[in-house]
């Protein structure tokens, strides 16, 4: 049994054919952006919990110079609140607000994740380098993204 193939799949065969390139919705960008940044932001907090003496010192009430009582622990889901929102809300404002809301989050958000390394041993220079730059990488690919959102331009006969 031979079946027949058309021209053009005879001039392309499926494994030397150009991948087809889909345009993702910017909004699915920043939302993407926001969920791996959280991703990152959650494991670093995890990870350090296998520093030594980290897990003594949490449980002795402390936290880097900080007490872990109930203003720590609101100021900390305030922290992760923020960028778990930002995933839910780059879907689902409106462009003007959304590209304003992103570029403002995302530059308040480069000192914080800065801020993790303070006082750590250089001993954890590598992961917080990593760590840290890799949330960085993400803060400037929202921050470009959001800034360089297309706008749409009107002719004349739009108004």
């Amino acid at each position: 049994m031979t079946t027949t193939q058309s021209p053009a799949a005879l001039e392309n065969p499926p494994s030397q054919s150009t991948l087809e390139e889909l345009r993702m919705p910017l909004q699915a960008k920043l939302a993407a952006a926001w969920t791996s940044f959280m991703f990152l932001y959650i494991y670093v907090d995890y990870l350090a919990l296998y520093k030594p003496g980290f897990v003594s010192e949490l449980l002795g009430g402390r936290v880097h110079e900080f007490d872990t009582g109930p203003t720590f622990v609101s100021m900390a889901l305030t922290l992760m609140a923020i960028p778990i929102l930002m995933i839910l809300l780059s879907m689902t404002l409106p462009a003007r607000v959304n590209r304003t809301i992103n570029l403002v989050v995302a530059t308040l958000y480069l000192p914080v994740t800065i801020y993790n390394a303070a006082g750590e041993p250089w001993s954890y220079a590598y992961f917080y380098g990593l760590s840290i730059g890799l949330e960085v990488l993400l803060l400037a690919l929202i921050l470009r993204t959001a800034w360089t959102w297309p706008r749409r331009t009107t002719s004349p006969a739009d108004h």
